[in-house]
């Protein structure tokens, strides 16, 4: 057991789309990630998809629904089977919590790595 420190482990990667696992949680990987741009929209068919903005301001977009604005300190719950897509026009900082081994993208095929920092 030991503090996690996400202001540091944010400052390891500069990249944008590429979650690092943090800490685990329950059979979950704790990650951290950087948005900016806008991610393809994507459905996760078996579990939510949980955001917290650390920093900064991301849109969330569901499908036939207007974009959904989380700032700093507020967290996005995306059920199970709902079309979505975050995106940010400046760079935010977001924890994710996932089951692990889940795609960030919802498929293995186009899933980015999620390294452990």
């Amino acid at each position: 057991m030991k503090t996690v420190n996400l202001s540091e482990k944010l400052a390891m990667f500069s990249s944008h789309w590429d979650p690092h696992v943090v800490a685990d949680y329950n059979g979950n990987d704790v990650m951290v990630v950087k948005f900016q741009g806008e991610f393809p929209y994507h459905v996760h068919a078996g579990t939510d998809d949980f955001f917290l903005v650390l920093e900064g301001e991301m849109l969330m977009d569901i499908e036939g629904e207007p974009p959904q604005t989380v700032r700093t300190g507020e967290l996005f719950v995306v059920p199970k089977g709902i079309s979505h897509r975050p995106r940010a026009e400046q760079e935010c900082k977001v924890l994710l919590i996932e089951p692990k081994g889940e795609p960030n993208s919802g498929d293995p095929e186009t899933a980015a790595p999620k390294p452990r920092i």
